[in-house]
């Protein structure tokens, strides 16, 4: 069962996922993330981190639905993401995967980090709009070098969508929740 503070960190995911904001989770909000995400540079329309990017979080929204959609409506509330993220933690393959491509379509230039600018970038797609990060990429710079490293990636991303651990620095990784 997920934690208070779980259910805390993921509530302003939920929103996110919610592009309609009608209090649930449909293909047609994947449907928008996908869309959001394509606006990345490198992500565009017709490119292999776009199929890539598209299959990822379709192939999530399936893992939802079938973990989360008991009545079989197509939708899916705040309880039932959580009961996904329950399964995470004996799904670390999927999300080391996951990290990976959101990794590869946030890093901007291709450069094999991620900058602050291109966090703030990863962030406010998750959010669909503007999001203030100010302070937020220190506390994920885990050797204080300025850029994150796909091994550091992995770990926050981790972190962030399985840790009860109000200490872990990923859970700050798609920005600020309320405390």
């Amino acid at each position: 069962m997920a934690s208070a503070f779980q259910e805390r960190k993921l509530t302003g995911m939920f929103a996110a996922f919610d592009a309609d904001g009608d209090g649930c989770l449909r293909e047609e909000d994947f449907r928008a993330l996908v869309a959001r995400w394509s606006r990345l540079p490198g992500v565009g329309p017709g490119t292999e981190l776009r199929a890539r990017v598209e299959a990822l979080l379709m192939g999530w929204w399936a893992a939802l639905r079938e973990a989360g959609d008991a009545n079989g409506d197509g939708a899916v509330g705040m309880g039932e993401l959580l009961s996904l993220v329950d399964r995470l933690p004996a799904m670390a393959a999927d999300v080391t995967a996951t990290a990976e491509t959101i990794f590869d379509a946030v890093d901007a230039n291709g450069d094999g980090r991620i900058s602050p600018q291109e966090h703030r970038r990863l962030v406010e797609t998750w959010n669909g709009r503007p999001v203030d990060t100010t302070g937020v990429f220190e506390l994920l710079d885990l050797n204080g070098d300025g850029h994150l490293s796909r091994e550091e990636f992995a770990v926050l991303w981790h972190q962030f969508w399985t840790s009860d651990d109000p200490s872990d620095p990923g859970n700050w990784l798609c920005g600020r929740f309320a405390a």
